[in-house]
């Protein structure tokens, strides 16, 4: 470990508009996650001489005071070549759903990280931009977890990134997800609201979980009953997200006994080996959202992958509007 001298950065055009605290998780690579919060929420990183909070929202001109941090030394990691070999093979195959001069949509495959981290040394962000070193900015909009698949979206300018970040916070996407879960849904054929607030925590081994908990943020997911299958052992549902908290939909589900098939931190290893699920079941398939530079309503559609259109094609279900 080394460790950094006080440092003190001032924030250009092209940074504005990230959180305090996805600015220093990219900015510091190698530092816990759990440091880089505590540094933040100790004052111990100021903003214009000021306390900031991790939800901050950084902007042109901005001088940032941040603390001697021991960083990590980079582990053996592939060589120049094989990480462009990876990231040319990575774009090459990544389903492309809309491209203009704002925005790359892309259909994500389960397995995918969206971005390097703790044992991944290349996510789709950090693919694309060595496969398009074009696009002189490129940025996620929003995440999707590794194992889910389905719409993402990344910014090719600043003040994209911007406006879709606006219209998250103020609610004004319909955002979709198809999903099998486990069990005999009792829940009716209407639509059924599930509103259970959720709290980050960690593993002994470091590791994020995500669980239902009184004191945690409010989250809304509402889901719709579309068939069974397996014989009445599992069912597909339609899953429309109010909130966009970590690992919502996948904690919902188990909360409420329908653990999501094929889902290796919230599911039932012993079911999934039953039904034979080879995947996380859950694919982001509808985002309807306003476009930041033309203002026209986007409707985007990502086909439902292999090994999951299967299931749900033998519940003869349809999806529909909810």
């Amino acid at each position: 470990m080394s460790e950094s001298a006080v440092t003190q950065i001032t924030i250009s055009a092209e940074e504005e508009g990230q959180r305090l605290d996805n600015f220093l998780l990219k900015w510091a690579k190698g530092v816990p996650k759990s440091h880089i919060y505590r540094i933040i929420r100790s004052g111990e990183v100021r903003v214009n001489k000021k306390r900031a909070t991790v939800t901050t929202r950084i902007v042109d001109g901005d001088i940032l005071r941040i603390p001697p941090i021991r960083v990590a030394q980079p582990e053996v990691q592939m060589n120049s070549d094989q990480l462009q070999f990876s990231a040319n093979k990575i774009s090459h195959h990544l389903p492309i759903l809309f491209e203009d001069n704002a925005l790359l949509i892309v259909n994500k495959p389960s397995g995918l990280a969206v971005h390097g981290g703790s044992g991944v040394s290349l996510g789709l962000i950090e693919a694309l931009r060595m496969a398009r070193p074009d696009l002189k900015f490129l940025e996620l909009v929003h995440r999707l977890d590794r194992d889910t698949s389905g719409i993402l979206i990344l910014a090719k300018k600043r003040s994209a990134l911007t406006a879709l970040h606006e219209d998250i916070r103020a609610g004004l996407w319909d955002k979709r997800y198809i999903l099998v879960a486990h069990g005999q849904y009792q829940g009716g054929l209407g639509h059924v609201s599930l509103k259970f607030p959720l709290e980050k925590y960690l593993l002994p081994n470091g590791e994020r979980r995500v669980k239902v908990e009184d004191s945690g943020q409010p989250s809304l997911t509402i889901i719709k009953y579309l068939g069974s299958l397996h014989g009445g052992q599992c069912f597909v549902a339609e899953a429309l997200l109010k909130t966009g908290r970590t690992h919502q939909i996948r904690v919902h589900l188990q909360y409420i006994g329908h653990p999501i098939l094929g889902d290796d931190k919230y599911g039932v290893v012993d079911l999934d080996k039953k039904v034979g699920a080879k995947r996380l079941m859950l694919h982001a398939f509808r985002l309807v959202f306003t476009h930041p530079v033309s203002k026209e309503k986007m409707q985007i559609q990502a086909p439902l992958p292999d090994g999951f259109s299967a299931d749900t094609n033998a519940a003869q279900v349809k999806v529909n509007e909810v």
